[in-house]
């Protein structure tokens, strides 16, 4: 099982989350267009975060179902996380933010958020 680190820009925000990169989602909702971030699905548990919690910022919106990190600092947001259709507690990574992914050989799936 691959194993990835990942980190905001400034790095106040690292984690490193476990699995396969299976597809990845561009979202045209009105936040994923803004920021640009491709999505990889992966269970809560899969992530481990390396700095504490309170560096992260959180916005909701919509029906505040998903908590959306950031980093105050350099402003970049590399994972969210929320409950998938199951109902089992899940993360979406940012795969821009992941060390050595090349970006160019995932396979990218559009995603229509903007309809919801």
């Amino acid at each position: 099982m691959a194993r990835y680190q990942g980190s905001c820009h400034c790095g106040r925000i690292a984690f490193e989350v476990e699995g396969e990169i299976g597809q990845v989602y561009d979202c045209n909702c009105s936040m994923c267009r803004r920021r640009g971030g491709l999505l990889a699905a992966f269970p809560r548990d899969a992530l481990t975060l390396k700095t504490p919690e309170a560096q992260l910022s959180t916005y909701r919106f919509n029906r505040e179902a998903v908590a959306h990190h950031f980093c105050a600092n350099c402003g970049v947001a590399p994972f969210s996380e929320g409950k998938g259709s199951d109902g089992a507690a899940m993360t979406m990574v940012n795969v821009r933010c992941l060390a050595d992914v090349d970006l160019a050989g995932l396979d990218v799936v559009p995603v229509d958020g903007a309809s919801y």
